[in-house]
């Protein structure tokens, strides 16, 4: 079964072939202890910002663990990138839609304080719950196998969030909508981004996508208004209403066969 472990100064010590790696403390502990990784195995350690080192175990133990490298490799991240904003929401149905998003690709993640979510961040919270999102998306990178972790951004509000909707395509799931997500103009084909994992200029350079997630109540009128004055699309996707943590990930499976990902 494949593994990857993340080491994230990793570009800092020698990584070229036939170098030896480490990995200590909890990474090194997991693989040991819960992965169970024995010494003639293979595995990989990345820094989740897009290098990947893949080799065989010469020792492993619960404190350390190593590899002689194999092959180094670099991995471009795929663009044009994809943010989800996603409203707090009670429970724990925000850390499920993130970490769904993380397994399907998502480049970055944004934490909204929507007008209709019950969970609040506030003081001391705001901090914890950044934290908490990043160990969240971490982990669902490791266990995905992906090259790149999903940086997680600050809590915005509505009137942050307005105010950034020129930084991309921005574009708002809401039921009530009456163009569709697979009905937006502009993806795949038609924006430059090319099929089957080939690059190009255009790729390169195209409007980073921004799907936005509203609470368990929805997305207030209000702030739909003045999203929608901002520059953003509202669309919907079927015609069943998602939660809040399963809307996410089912706009990101369509995106995904959109700009040929998958």
């Amino acid at each position: 079964m494949s593994s990857l472990f993340l080491r994230d100064d990793l570009r800092a010590v020698p990584h070229g072939v036939g170098d030896v790696v480490q990995l200590t403390g909890d990474e090194a502990r997991h693989a040991a202890t819960v992965s169970r990784l024995r010494v003639g195995e293979q595995t990989s350690i990345g820094d989740g910002r897009g290098l990947v080192l893949h080799g065989v175990v010469t020792r492993a133990e619960p404190k350390l663990l190593e590899i002689v490298v194999e092959a180094a490799v670099e991995h471009p991240e795929p663009r044009p990138l994809v943010l989800l904003v996603q409203a707090l929401a009670k429970g724990d149905r925000d850390e499920l839609a993130i970490q769904t998003a993380t397994e399907l690709g998502v480049s970055a993640v944004l934490p909204w304080q929507a007008e209709r979510s019950i969970s609040r961040w506030t003081g001391p919270k705001v901090a914890k719950g950044i934290e908490r999102w990043s160990s969240i998306v971490r982990e669902a990178a490791k266990q995905s196998i992906r090259p790149h972790v999903p940086t997680v951004g600050d809590l915005v509000d509505t009137g942050a969030l307005a105010r950034s909707a020129a930084e991309f395509r921005m574009l708002v799931l809401e039921p009530t909508a009456t163009v569709r997500l697979t009905e937006v103009a502009g993806l795949g084909e038609e924006s430059g981004v090319p099929r089957a994992g080939r690059t190009t200029d255009a790729a390169a350079t195209a409007t980073p996508i921004a799907l936005v997630v509203g609470p368990e109540g929805g997305i207030s009128p209000r702030e739909l208004e003045r999203l929608a004055d901002a520059g953003a699309e509202i669309v919907r996707l079927g015609d069943e209403v998602l939660r809040t943590s399963s809307a996410g990930p089912a706009a990101l499976a369509v995106l995904n066969v959109a700009l040929g990902r998958w």
